[in-house]
């Protein structure tokens, strides 16, 4: 006779007060990133519990498995510090048998060259660094990075409070390659930076949207699923995607290799790739979708929003591992921020 669902999660949850431990999934990902209607439904559909930790930037989750506190089953880096975590060994190979929605992907985002055989990782979700632009002000045709940073818009921008961004901006208004960075190339690209700096009024990563909803200033460099959320509020948002290029990041889901449960990690990246779960993950976090199946259900809004689904051919690249360059990266935006 086989043993009913219920009572097999409550011997799980009676087990797990004895001291054997009750099915459970360790999450680590970035901050307001993962709705709670999604955790809430694994574990009413799986009876796992997720134990949700977040992050601020792909250095601190880095930072904390090195040191190997957590014991994450799951987590939630961008593209440039999965390719460095495969080249360490830190990631466990995907068992695609257990992801039998891994076919609703898009091939656009599949065998990128952080994991070109799609061993290890599972895009999540992906959008731009981009331009927004509160047009009922600005009446400049703002088509790049050197319109934005002029004198008379001192004190009316936000950028992202991210120092391989913004130089990334600078390499790029300087047409030198973003993922060859080396101290010539810092050098070029130091007097620019130190200019631009002086003038934006607002750093900020975490929701650059406010200061432009707020009138505090008119032009933001923010992320595409802030300027679609924008967008979304008042059409005056324009979003440009800058001439010289921009960046397009690709987060994911992927298994640390000495993951504890990695069945229950599976599961719920095979419940995240769902139509009508990954739906819900969009329409609260409107970036770009990597699931085909899931932008079917969104709405012809949500699917016509600019910065979501940016039309044209736009200069696209992800980020590479630059290893210690990063650090020289720090450094210089350091120096910089200090001396204003």
């Amino acid at each position: 006779m086989k043993t009913p669902k219920k009572l097999l999660l409550a011997l799980a949850l009676l087990a797990g007060s004895t001291g054997v431990q009750a099915a459970e999934l360790n999450l680590f990902g970035w901050s307001e990133y993962v709705p709670q209607d999604v955790l809430d439904g694994f574990t009413k559909e799986t009876g796992i519990t997720v134990n949700f930790e977040t992050y601020a930037s792909n250095e601190e989750m880095l930072s904390k498995l090195v040191a190997g506190g957590g014991n994450y089953d799951l987590v939630q880096p961008s593209e440039y510090a999965a390719e460095l975590m495969i080249r360490r060994n830190m990631l466990a190979k995907l068992d695609k048998a257990k992801l039998p929605n891994f076919k609703n992907l898009s091939p656009e985002f599949l065998g990128q060259v952080h994991d070109p055989k799609d061993e290890y990782t599972v895009p999540y979700m992906s959008g731009t660094v981009g331009i927004v632009v509160n047009t009922a002000v600005v009446k400049d045709d703002i088509k790049g990075y050197k319109d934005v940073f002029q004198a008379k818009f001192k004190n009316r921008l936000v950028v992202l409070d991210d120092n391989r961004e913004i130089v990334t901006w600078a390499l790029y208004a300087s047409g030198l390659p973003v993922n060859e960075i080396n101290p010539t190339s810092l050098a070029k690209v130091r007097p620019l930076v130190s200019e631009w700096v002086k003038l934006v009024k607002v750093f900020d990563s975490g929701s650059p949207k406010t200061a432009l909803l707020n009138g505090d200033v008119d032009i933001g460099i923010v992320w595409s699923g802030e300027a679609a959320l924008l967008w979304k509020e008042d059409q005056k948002f324009k979003y440009v995607l800058p001439a010289e290029g921009a960046h397009r990041f690709i987060d994911i889901f992927a298994i640390p290799a000495d993951a504890p449960h990695k069945d229950a990690a599976h599961a719920f990246i095979n419940y995240i790739l769902k139509p009508e779960v990954s739906k819900i993950v969009s329409e609260n976090f409107p970036y770009t979708n990597p699931n085909l199946e899931a932008r079917k259900l969104l709405t012809p809004e949500e699917q016509a929003n600019p910065a979501s689904y940016p039309t044209g051919s736009p200069k696209l690249e992800t980020f590479r591992d630059i290893g210690k360059a990063a650090a020289e990266i720090d450094q210089l935006m350091t120096d910089l921020k200090s001396a204003q």
